[in-house]
């Protein structure tokens, strides 16, 4: 057979459209799949997360914005036809990553460039979210095919592995990783599951697996045929058992479907892998056959679920400008805040940094005494835009800080997700409140902030200090002034409810 030859430029260009897709278009099957989970789900709190999560994609649709301001780290798998030849002088790992670097330097869509260099050290930002982390198969055939993924960190955190004895159970293991999870991968989501192989081969499967649309509904209503599709289905339904819901504020969700691949391992070993995909799933599939680069079809706005999350007028409103101690604790776990007013931002980079201040004994650029710090990390805005995307970055990232902050007089924080032990002690020690928003609505999110400009750090690019000037910013109080934690207590009486009422079975 004749050669096919893959243009440098086409692959260039396939790539970058690709990532520009995923960006601000969810797979269809997972807005299918969630929206029938809204239609389910009756945990008001778990509902209007979801609310929150739909409404925010098809603004991002409407608005080709990003679906979260994490834009993830990129994963590309090619399958390399070996009747191809790629056209360039270059490695196709450099060619990939142009692709990469054109994506998130669009000037309509700039993308938050979020890779670091010597990670163990310096940490220094790349800022063009290069380089990807590219896998290759060479496979019979003269088109080359490409499955683009951008990952966020928040749920490529919660990534676990095992490398179990031959009669240990998958099953006993998923469930109690799970819920060492918490919310800080953004359910509901999907869980990829690898089997076998070796160490590293198991994470692989785990991660390809996600790459598969979902098809659980479909599974449900035909029955299982393999022994792998009962282990999707028992899994599926024991997780959503679990009560930890959207959001991990309690209710039916927390997963879509499982997806489970596997490869033949040694006689000694059964390893295993479990990545998490968020409400923020990106993943897009195309083929090159020599004629030019791939192209994507967009979604019809009419197949998304007709639903307009607006901010709950029964909500408390609260006025961070004249904010005092004793609001904070007449808050309860629970509580739909709407925000008004000045607040900071500050996230890992920013923590780290006034750690190392205060140790010198050295002035810090802001005061947080009576003030609330939102853990952000924004795109950038573009056209008339105040910022970009600005959902909230996973909370627990900041727990080690948390005394030290509320040491300087801050009143409360936002986040995403559950708190661990140590900083529920300090928040109810110092009589103060974790918030957290919906991660995965950071479009819809970034509507209410009207003003924007950085007050600290500002060589920390998305990691700076930031002052926003919110109105009706929604949020939820996670944890309350006596350390009452919802992300404890509410996914623990859904898990109840499920079992005594058999919720799922009447979902």
């Amino acid at each position: 057979m004749n050669t096919v030859t893959i243009r440098e430029d086409d692959l260039i260009e396939t790539i970058a459209d690709a990532l520009q897709y995923i960006s601000y278009f969810h797979p269809m099957d997972y807005i299918r799949a969630l929206g029938a989970a809204y239609e389910r789900e009756v945990s008001p709190a778990a509902k209007d997360a979801m609310a929150q999560i739909l409404s925010n994609s098809r603004m991002c649709a409407e608005g080709h914005r990003p679906i979260c301001q994490d834009t993830g780290i990129v994963t590309v798998f090619i399958k390399w036809g070996m009747d191809c030849r790629l056209d360039s002088p270059r490695s196709l790992q450099q060619v990939v990553d142009e692709g990469v670097r054109k994506a998130y330097l669009h000037p309509e869509n700039k993308l938050r460039a979020s890779i670091l260099a010597d990670p163990a050290f310096s940490r220094v930002n790349t800022k063009d979210n290069t380089p990807s982390v590219l896998n290759v198969e060479m496979v019979p055939g003269a088109k080359v095919h490409i499955d683009v993924a951008a990952k966020g960190g928040g749920s490529e955190n919660k990534s676990k592995f095992k490398m179990m004895n031959p009669s240990d159970s998958i099953v006993d293991w998923v469930l109690e990783m799970v819920p060492q999870m918490g919310a800080g991968w953004c359910p509901p989501g999907m869980l990829g599951i690898g089997i076998g192989g070796t160490a590293e081969k198991a994470m692989l499967l785990a991660k390809q697996s996600l790459m598969d649309p979902i098809d659980m509904t479909e599974l449900l209503a035909r029955g299982p045929s393999t022994p792998t599709e009962e282990l999707r289905i028992e899994l599926y339904e024991k997780v959503n058992a679990l009560g930890i819901g959207a959001q991990g504020l309690g209710g039916l969700a927390t997963v879509l479907d499982i997806k489970i691949a596997d490869w033949p391992t040694h006689a000694a070993s059964k390893p295993v892998a479990m990545i998490p995909n968020c409400a923020a799933t990106r993943h897009a599939h195309v083929t090159l056959d020599g004629s030019g680069p791939a192209f994507l079809e967009a979604p019809k706005l009419a197949d998304y679920p007709e639903i307009d999350w607006k901010p709950d007028q029964a909500a408390i409103r609260v006025d961070l400008d004249t904010l005092t101690p004793d609001v904070v604790a007449s808050w309860k776990q629970g509580d739909r805040l709407l925000l008004n007013g000045k607040m900071l931002t500050g996230r890992d980079a920013a923590h780290k940094r006034i750690a190392d201040m205060l140790a010198k004994g050295e002035q810090l650029p802001v005061e947080f005494k009576g003030r609330v710090i939102y853990y952000v990390g924004p795109v950038d805005p573009v056209g008339e835009e105040i910022v970009g995307p600005a959902g909230p970055t996973t909370a627990t990232r900041m727990d080690k800080f948390m005394d030290m902050m509320l040491d300087q007089g801050l009143l409360a924080c936002v986040g995403k997700a559950e708190r661990g032990p140590a900083a529920t002690q300090a928040i109810a020690k110092h009589k103060s409140a974790y918030m957290m928003a919906v991660g995965g609505a950071a479009y819809l999110v970034a509507r209410a902030i009207k003003g924007s400009k950085v007050v600290g750090f500002a060589d920390l690019g998305m990691e700076a200090i930031y002052e926003f000037e919110v109105q009706d910013f929604p949020v939820t109080v996670a944890v309350d002034s006596e350390g009452q934690n919802v992300h404890v207590n509410a996914p623990a009486l859904w898990q109840k409810r499920i079992k005594d009422e058999g919720l799922l079975e009447k979902a």
